[in-house]
């Protein structure tokens, strides 16, 4: 298996029990993507659940818990897909049992087929220093697809001020290699209103990010960042690698 649930997956609210055709998917993204470009986070994540019912989940990287705090505050009991790489640092595990243990939502952890030891074993000790898009390819893009097989749409923490790859991100699109609706609640926020929001909410942020860490993914591929450097310069630092491919 592939996906380790901490919780039931699924039952916890809304309506919607059964898949839509693509052709469905893809009209909703075109009427609702213009008609939230400009709304709320919460108003997005309220659309969403609306929609999609319990085939729409959320997604963290456990740097902060700023989505799964705002959608736990929409919808109780939403699922919160993690992805346990096998590579984690311990402050980001911590960061995942202490969102699971103070919000109202529903974690899925998931993992990877084979463990870091069988894949040392298959493709060689280090595969992320030597092949870096495989390692993400096997470790992350794999099992979240594999993930999400059971819902229409997944919502992301993505923001356009991270990257220019991400300037472009809409707020409802279309993610055409997973066929699913890809919700974009933060989309536009940039980086004071989300740390606003984790000052007046109290929101979980994993320790590392006030170590040097703006951009966190697994030990052996993120550096520190100097202060006024570009927050994710420590990904794959030293390597022409910008996003781990769930994103391209």
């Amino acid at each position: 298996m592939t996906a380790l649930s901490t919780q039931n997956a699924h039952g916890r609210r809304g309506t919607e029990t059964t898949g839509r055709t693509e052709e469905e998917l893809r009209d909703l993204v075109s009427h609702a993507g213009a008609e939230l470009e400009l709304a709320p986070a919460e108003v997005i994540i309220e659309w969403a659940v609306a929609t999609f019912g319990e085939r729409f989940c959320i997604t963290s990287s456990m740097g902060d818990a700023v989505l799964a705090h705002l959608a736990s505050t929409v919808a109780p009991g939403i699922d919160v897909v993690f992805l346990d790489t096998g590579y984690h640092f311990v402050e980001t595990i911590g960061t995942r049992d202490a969102v699971e243990a103070t919000l109202d939502v529903n974690l899925i952890t998931i993992g990877a087929q084979q463990s870091v030891a069988e894949q040392d074993a298959t493709y060689g000790k280090d595969l992320f220093a030597r092949d870096p898009d495989l390692c993400c390819a096997l470790r992350k893009v794999a099992p979240l697809n594999d993930a999400l097989k059971g819902y229409d749409a997944w919502a992301t923490g993505l923001r356009r001020s991270e990257t220019r790859n991400r300037v472009i991100a809409p707020v409802i699109g279309w993610d055409e290699k997973k066929r699913k609706v890809k919700v974009s609640p933060l989309a536009r926020w940039n980086d004071e209103q989300v740390e606003r929001y984790i000052a007046d909410n109290g929101v979980l942020v994993n320790p590392l990010v006030y170590d040097g860490y703006p951009s966190i993914g697994c030990w052996p591929c993120t550096a520190r960042v100097a202060p006024g450097e570009d927050p994710r310069s420590g990904r794959w630092a030293g390597q022409n690698k910008t996003e781990c491919g769930i994103h391209q």
